[in-house]
């Protein structure tokens, strides 16, 4: 949630981060319901005020008792009525204020979408094969890595079984990325699969559109989680955090829920985009002063990891269109799919500076007041599409794939070949 202070100093800097990012919101709307609830607050003060002198002014028995007693009452239902009021008038200006995006920080290129994102810089080249290569679904079912015909009779579209050495590639993946993570400090968890709306809305992913692509357990007024992120988030909430115990980093495992509502035939052959896929994400609680420095800290985790893989891979920043509401500025990673001669998205990360921890309500205690701690998180790997960059990039003419160098020690060889 957007600090209104900002809307109050700097509404024409807001109003054009609101134009930058393609929201269409009317800045009058929040500064009038300010200034209502400042003056519903003095209504109530000044009746609550006038309620306890009565109070104190009537006596024990005399002509003025009755008087001071109906007067009384009158007060304590007119200070109910203008709480109600106040009560409806901030859960209006919270409503208008979760409607409005974070602010973007200086840099962030402005552009309407995907397309003006720019490339910052590259790493490696695109394989040439020498043979007709093979899209990491044909690679996977003659291999017997992936099955989807089968998932599908059983869960429906967009589901899979992962198999055998696929299996062991992804526990090697989640290894890899622990080992290079942990030496930067990030402590690893498992975090709840649900949460409770509370938490889901105060992460900002139900107010800006993240709700269409949540699974939602209406009976239990839980969702599914989309990213481990949405799950680590709120382990500080409502708490006040040490600074000397700062920066807090973790690095949560867990399978992830996407409906993908909208997106019906798009990149809908073999397991880029489906149901469920399992992730290793960075999340971060840090002091606002240093929130920048570890957003490229966890920038330069990725890279290293993606480089270690020996993947060919592009750095971008987003554009004011491509960056998601809670987000100040997004980091992506994508890598080169030979199936679909093209970068694709492999790893993104985002700086979301107080925006979540506003509603969160997670500060750091200082002297002179606390302050809001900073949040920021990133992929490590997302293992459904990490896994399709290394065998599409690595197969063979044989119809075999590679092992990254780097992940041979955790799988115990060198080469993914069919079975029997």
């Amino acid at each position: 949630m957007i600090d209104i202070k900002q809307i109050l100093e700097d509404p024409e800097l807001v109003a054009q981060n609101n134009v930058n990012r393609g929201k269409q919101i009317d800045i009058a709307v929040v500064t009038e319901l300010h200034s209502k609830r400042l003056l519903n607050i003095e209504a109530v003060q000044v009746l609550r005020t006038r309620g306890n002198e009565i109070a104190a002014q009537i006596p024990k028995a005399g002509d003025d008792r009755d008087g001071l007693i109906a007067e009384g009452k009158e007060i304590k239902t007119k200070v109910k009525e203008a709480e109600t009021t106040l009560s409806q008038v901030e859960a209006d200006l919270a409503t208008e204020l979760h409607r409005y995006p974070n602010l973007l920080q200086e840099g962030v290129p402005v552009g309407p979408d995907e397309s003006t994102n720019v490339v910052l810089r590259s790493f490696g080249e695109p394989p040439v094969f020498d043979f007709e290569p093979k899209d990491h679904l044909d690679l996977g079912e003659a291999l017997d890595l992936i099955d989807m015909s089968r998932a599908t009779e059983i869960s429906g579209s967009r589901f899979l079984y992962l198999k055998g050495d696929a299996v062991l590639l992804e526990f090697a993946l989640i290894q890899y990325a622990m080992s290079v993570a942990m030496a930067e400090g990030f402590i690893p968890v498992i975090p709840p699969h649900m949460v409770n709306t509370k938490a889901m809305g105060a992460m900002g992913y139900l107010e800006h559109g993240g709700e269409e692509e949540i699974y939602h357990l209406k009976n239990d007024d839980m969702v599914l989680i989309g990213t481990s992120e949405q799950s680590i988030g709120p382990m500080h909430m409502g708490e006040i955090l040490d600074e000397k115990k700062l920066p807090l980093r973790y690095l949560g495992f867990s399978p992830c829920y996407r409906r993908e509502a909208g997106t019906y035939g798009k990149d809908s052959r073999g397991i880029l985009r489906v149901h469920q896929f399992d992730k290793v994400e960075m999340f971060s609680f840090v002091p606002p002063e240093d929130s920048e420095k570890e957003h490229e800290l966890i920038l330069s985790i990725q890279e290293k990891l993606m480089q270690g893989l020996n993947l060919p891979h592009q750095v971008m920043i987003l554009s004011s269109g491509d960056t998601g509401s809670p987000s100040s500025k997004t980091y992506d990673i994508n890598t080169w799919m030979p199936g679909q001669s093209s970068y694709r998205e492999t790893s993104s990360t985002s700086n979301t500076t107080d925006f979540q921890t506003r509603r969160l309500n997670t500060r750091i205690r200082r002297e002179g007041g606390n302050v809001m701690a900073h949040a920021l998180n990133g992929t490590a790997f997302a293992i459904g599409r990490t896994l399709i960059a290394i065998m599409e990039n690595y197969q063979q003419a044989d119809g075999s794939i590679v092992v990254p160098e780097v992940l041979r020690g955790y799988l115990g060889k060198d080469r993914i070949e069919k079975r029997g």
